[in-house]
């Protein structure tokens, strides 16, 4: 791999860091990390419903999109081990790979994680089961609403509950990235999530570096994972050219390094 073309652009939150650049350094990669999303613990109104229904046995199935929003969760549960036991007596759904590897590291069944690593994905791996059913889940506040909108629309009754939120981290590495980036010093910009997006861009504009990075980025390689990430790259002007099948950030180097390294 060409190390003047492989420098790559992380802005996973502070927690996938140290994971992310090694993965990506064993890949080939240089790394420039620099967190664009920070997670933030929050507890709303609908929570204490959530862990009723699971409690009680309401809940028929319990949907999970992330590692993060197992955890969130279960930092508010009066009782953590009395929750998991409640959940192994219901359906439990896990987004993808990572959510149902740390759903089983806490010893709670899964029942099933969709072909598709997304919320349409998980919309339709369950509708033909949730007619009539109670679908729960507990995620991030920028969830994506085509989750909920799918299920009702397949006949569920869903709660929503959001254990977490998702803000921009300000800081020297924050800026350094988007001069850098401005400067030609990327090669590779490797999106997990429309907020990661904007918030790439915000900083930007702040700084009047956004024209000279969309040239940039034109002449780069522009990674999304899932197809609201890259609808969302578009707002902006810049077209993706990484998508990868599965939807994981292992993934997405790899598919990087098949098509532009190998």
């Amino acid at each position: 791999m060409d190390k003047k073309k492989n420098t790559i652009a992380i802005m996973r939150p502070r927690n996938y860091l140290a994971k992310s650049r090694e993965m990506a350094q064993s890949m080939g990669y240089e790394v420039f990390e620099a967190p664009m999303i920070e997670l933030t613990d929050m507890k709303d109104d609908m929570f204490d419903t959530f862990t009723d229904h699971v409690l009680s046995g309401k809940s028929d199935y319990v949907i999970f999109t992330s590692a993060n929003g197992i955890d969130y969760t279960l930092d508010k549960v009066d009782d953590r081990n009395e929750f998991i036991n409640a959940l192994n007596r219901t359906k439990v759904i896990a987004i993808g790979p990572n959510t149902k590897k740390r759903l089983e590291e806490l010893d709670i069944g899964v029942l099933g994680v969709p072909g598709v690593y997304s919320s349409e994905g998980l919309v339709e791996y369950l509708c033909p089961d949730v007619k009539g059913k109670i679908v729960d889940t507990a995620r991030s506040a920028y969830g994506s609403i085509l989750l909920i909108e799918g299920l009702e629309k397949c006949g569920a009754s869903v709660l929503e509950t959001q254990v977490y939120t998702l803000v921009r981290p300000e800081g020297n590495k924050q800026r350094e990235l988007i001069k850098r980036a401005a400067a030609g010093d990327i090669a590779i910009f490797a999106f997990t999530s429309s907020m990661m997006v904007r918030n790439f861009f915000s900083l930007a504009e702040e700084m009047g570096k956004t024209d000279k990075i969309k040239e940039v980025m034109k002449k780069s390689i522009v990674a999304a994972i899932g197809t609201p990430t890259a609808n969302t790259i578009q707002e902006y002007g810049v077209e993706t050219t990484i998508k990868p099948c599965k939807y994981t950030f292992d993934e997405m180097l790899k598919t990087i390094k098949e098509e532009y390294f190998d």
